[in-house]
């Protein structure tokens, strides 16, 4: 057990694992990163997300905007941006989560619906996951 491991163990593992899914489901694993940053003129980070696609879902890892932009839609502007590029790479649905404690109602304005959550994650909180058709 380590907390920093070695790259050739880590991507022994993802390639044994997308080795695994991609015989099980006859499908190449199409994983993709997907980033979108927005910077002031003066070139500071203002926000961005941070994600992937992969099976025709848009995975949504993380989407900040710093705080002295919040409320200008440009959380809005982002995760339009990375559907609109998961929909040219052919997905169909994202997916995402936060937490009750961070922006819960920013997605169902922008389409959203809660599908899962999760109680007691982080203590005392709830993890809150989010799916979206893309049609």
């Amino acid at each position: 057990m380590t907390d920093t491991p070695a790259p050739a163990d880590l991507a022994g593992v993802y390639d044994g694992l997308r080795a695994y899914n991609e015989a099980s489901l006859g499908r190449a694993y199409d994983r993709r990163d997907l980033v979108a940053a927005a910077r002031a003129p003066d070139g500071t980070l203002k926000g961005g997300l941070v994600g992937y696609t992969n099976w025709d879902w848009l995975y949504v890892d993380l989407l900040w905007v710093d705080e002295s932009t919040r409320g200008s839609g440009l959380g809005g502007r982002l995760l339009d941006a990375a559907e609109a590029e998961a929909r040219a790479r052919g997905c169909r649905w994202s997916r995402l989560y936060t937490y009750d404690f961070q922006a819960p109602g920013f997605y169902p304005k922008q389409g959203y619906e809660i599908w899962a959550e999760m109680e007691g994650y982080p203590p005392g909180h709830r993890q809150i996951w989010f799916r979206k058709a893309l049609g």
